[in-house]
């Protein structure tokens, strides 16, 4: 992207020129256009009772898009998956969800612990995989949470598409993060909490995530206080399979410093598969690995992604018991101690990230911080459901 493409740009979606305008006749309104001599008579009638309190504009920049200006708060928002939803839920705004990318790797469930705090799921279920132009237009939002090189790399858009819908509809503020390997993305990534801060501006909501990240702040810092040395911590491997009868793996790497792998980062366990010349699952990358060369690393504790909707008991009684009773599987010391795990969401946001910081932690140093399959809390949900509902100073 040129410096010459990335001036600002002013967003102001189909609900601005509502507010901003009064009642304008209906075929002459189009999001990201506006007439500047709209003087009909129905226009100038109801100006003394619907122009509202004139809100100052703001900018939002973020790669790959650069800056973004709002004449508004977005109120309407379509998120592509986990983290950029968990982030929007985070900063009050679950009512104006209109749909997501991915349904299918989205975990509310843990909202039910939280009190006070919810998804409409019928929103999510009417529009789980928003992935076309005629859905974008259909669900008319007032911003996009999108990568859009995402879309173009992932779903065959053409950059002419991302334009059409940030003219026509809203604009696109988001950044893929949950990996770092995708040869295409080639500009700026962003950490879980400056992605998140991002999505704070874009909404306005500034304070709430002051909130959050010094609650995380602190949590993380308790919890790596009471890390045992590092000579005396576990090395990991995460991998990916989501049968329960594996039988090959698709590897990542913890060094690849995606927000997927935060929880392991800050928890500070080794790679196990440092020094090998096995690269991170991406976009071109799907290679595979057998039990064979699981064995030949050999790490202290195993990762497995892609069985989120399984509780820990129930990932036991069907993964681990299968690679117990695996030929080689079965020789792997992680398996024989027993030290074979869920991996945890490829897209986390801030919210997840409590939870599965916790589960990992209890995965990691289980006589620290207690079993994963128990009852131990290692922070206060309310703090959290206070910061979401408001009730915070």
């Amino acid at each position: 992207m040129t410096d010459a493409e990335k001036t600002p740009r002013e967003w102001p979606t189909r609900r601005d020129y509502i507010r901003g305008a009064g009642i304008i006749a209906g075929g002459s309104l189009l999001a990201g256009c506006s007439s500047n001599s709209a003087t009909d008579s129905t226009a100038t009638e109801s100006t003394e009772t619907t122009t509202p309190t004139e809100i100052n504009s703001y900018t939002v920049t973020m790669e790959p898009v650069g800056d973004v200006t709002f004449q508004t708060v977005p109120e309407r928002w379509l998120p592509y998956g986990g983290a950029y939803a968990d982030m929007g839920v985070a900063l009050g705004q679950a009512d104006g969800l209109t749909g997501i990318g991915g349904a299918d790797r989205y975990y509310t469930y843990i909202y039910d612990e939280l009190p006070g705090v919810s998804v409409d799921q019928e929103t999510i279920d009417a529009n789980p995989e928003v992935r076309t132009k005629e859905e974008f237009y259909e669900l008319d939002s007032d911003v996009h949470l999108y990568d859009p090189q995402m879309l173009v790399n992932w779903f065959d858009w053409s950059q002419s598409d991302v334009d059409e819908i940030a003219e026509n509809v809203a604009p696109f503020v988001g950044n893929l993060i949950f990996r770092r390997s995708d040869e295409w993305h080639n500009y700026r990534y962003y950490t879980l909490y400056q992605a998140f801060e991002k999505v704070a501006e874009v909404f306005q909501e500034q304070a709430r995530y002051e909130a959050f990240k010094q609650l995380h702040d602190e949590y993380i810092a308790d919890l790596q206080s009471q890390l045992p040395p590092t000579e005396e911590r576990p090395n990991v491997l995460l991998t990916f399979e989501g049968t329960d009868e594996p039988e090959s793996f698709s590897p990542y790497r913890l060094n690849d410093n995606g927000t997927s792998k935060k929880q392991w980062r800050d928890l500070g366990v080794t790679d196990a598969l440092a020094g090998t010349d096995i690269e991170n699952l991406s976009t071109t990358n799907r290679g595979e690995y057998d039990y064979e060369t699981l064995l030949s690393v050999d790490p202290d504790v195993i990762l497995v992604r892609g069985h989120e909707r399984k509780s820990a008991t129930e990932f036991r009684e069907t993964v681990l018991q299968f690679m117990q009773d695996h030929t080689v599987g079965s020789q792997l010391t992680a398996v024989q101690n027993g030290r074979v795990y869920r991996g945890g969401y490829l897209r986390q946001g801030p919210i997840h990230n409590f939870f599965l910081t916790e589960r990992a932690a209890q995965q990691l140093y289980p006589d620290i911080f207690g079993d994963v399959t128990s009852d131990t809390e290692l922070f206060d949900r309310q703090q959290i459901a206070n910061i979401v509902t408001g009730d915070f100073e």
